[in-house]
């Protein structure tokens, strides 16, 4: 295999890493942070993002909801701390790796596929749909469509990261 990485525009999976895992950073500033930082999401909050995290999670996913009624549990707070605080680290690593062809990243692609898949796509997922009835996803369209590209991207890096020198090769 050749040692030097193949032009970005000849790996056109990689862009498409891009520009997801750039989306991936603003959804993770916009959805995870407010209640990773305990911010209360109502219909009439002053504060936009919470209105915004309201509306998706009311009457979809009660489980990422957090009111003074309902608090989210801890250990999601923890969840989406994860996504607002150390994923979007990853994110900004891959890209600039992306771009400039640095293979080192395969290792941390690796362990932020595996890590993201298992919480979000077994813990939370299982949660949602298999467990205590006041935490299930109660609109399971809006859910999926919203919450599964967070497991499936992971996947598809995780096969894009298979073999060695992943920038080196199209596929």
């Amino acid at each position: 295999m050749k040692n030097n990485p193949l032009p970005l525009r000849e790996r056109p999976i990689d862009i498409f890493f891009i520009v997801i895992f750039a989306l991936f950073i603003v959804t993770s500033g916009i959805a995870d942070l407010i209640p990773t930082l305990g911010i209360e999401m109502s219909p009439d909050s002053p504060n936009f993002l919470a209105r915004a995290n309201y509306n998706y999670a009311y009457g979809t996913d009660p489980l990422f909801l957090h009111t003074a009624e309902h608090p989210a549990p801890i250990w999601m707070r923890f969840v989406t701390g994860l996504s607002a605080f150390v994923y979007p680290i990853f994110y900004v690593g891959f890209i600039l790796a992306a771009v400039k062809g640095w293979n080192g990243i395969q290792v941390p692609a690796v362990m932020y596929a595996t890590s993201i898949s298992v919480i979000t796509g077994i813990v939370v997922f299982g949660v949602e749909f298999f467990g205590e009835p006041q935490w299930r996803c109660q609109n399971v369209p809006k859910f999926l469509s919203l919450n599964l590209p967070y497991v499936l991207i992971p996947l598809l890096l995780l096969l894009r990261m298979r073999k060695e020198k992943p920038f080196n090769r199209k596929f």
